[in-house]
């Protein structure tokens, strides 16, 4: 997928204009520290802009806070919070990265892209609840161990949003040995075989 359009991603001139200082500054600073692998760069708006597009699209109309665990490059978390700011009511994303450096890059393209949000540098076990109404990751870890931290961050009747590849089946087969949980699989729009797993209503077994 070429750069796409305001228009084919369905947002307004002004968060696309956000979108593409974002991708400025992901391409720049993925030279020095590891955002992204340097292979996916070429497909930067596909692989990672419209993936995090779709992230967010899933997720509830309305939102308090959106809490995005292991950032990193800020896909989805960054993503979410430029889209989030099309809203005129206020409204929070926090994301959460215990690698200084890439939680530097995270404030800096919340700055450069004048987004409101917030950057927690620490591990996610180690913050206390966060109450959100989501939690989102992205090739941060196994579904096993993101039902763990959505059941300590999550309020009651938030919803969880992670994407998944192809092994997707077997970790939601191994999860179900520890945890109940409400599951909607939603087919990825940008890679073949990927899903976007929607679940809500977390407890343990």
């Amino acid at each position: 997928m070429t750069k796409p359009t305001a228009d084919e991603l369905n947002v307004s001139r002004e968060t696309f204009e956000r979108l593409e200082s974002f991708v400025d500054l992901l391409e720049k600073w993925t030279v020095k520290i590891n955002l992204v692998s340097r292979a996916s760069v070429s497909a930067i708006w596909s692989r990672h802009i419209h993936d995090s597009v779709q992230v967010y699209r899933q997720g509830p109309e309305t939102f308090d806070h959106w809490l995005d665990l292991g950032s990193g490059g800020g896909l989805p978390g960054l993503v979410v919070a430029i889209l989030a700011a099309e809203s005129p009511a206020q409204k929070m994303v926090t994301l959460v990265e215990s690698d200084g450096r890439k939680a530097a890059f995270l404030r800096t393209a919340l700055r450069e892209t004048a987004v409101p949000g917030r950057v927690l540098c620490d591990r996610i076990e180690a913050l206390p609840p966060q109450g959100a109404d989501v939690v989102s990751a992205r090739a941060l870890a196994d579904l096993n161990t993101l039902l763990g931290f959505a059941f300590r961050h999550l309020r009651a009747g938030g919803i969880a949003l992670f994407s998944k590849g192809v092994t997707w089946e077997k970790e939601v087969e191994t999860a179900r040995l520890e945890w109940r949980f409400s599951l909607e699989v939603l087919k990825s729009e940008t890679e073949e075989g990927s899903v976007i797993l929607r679940i809500g209503d977390i407890a343990r077994v």
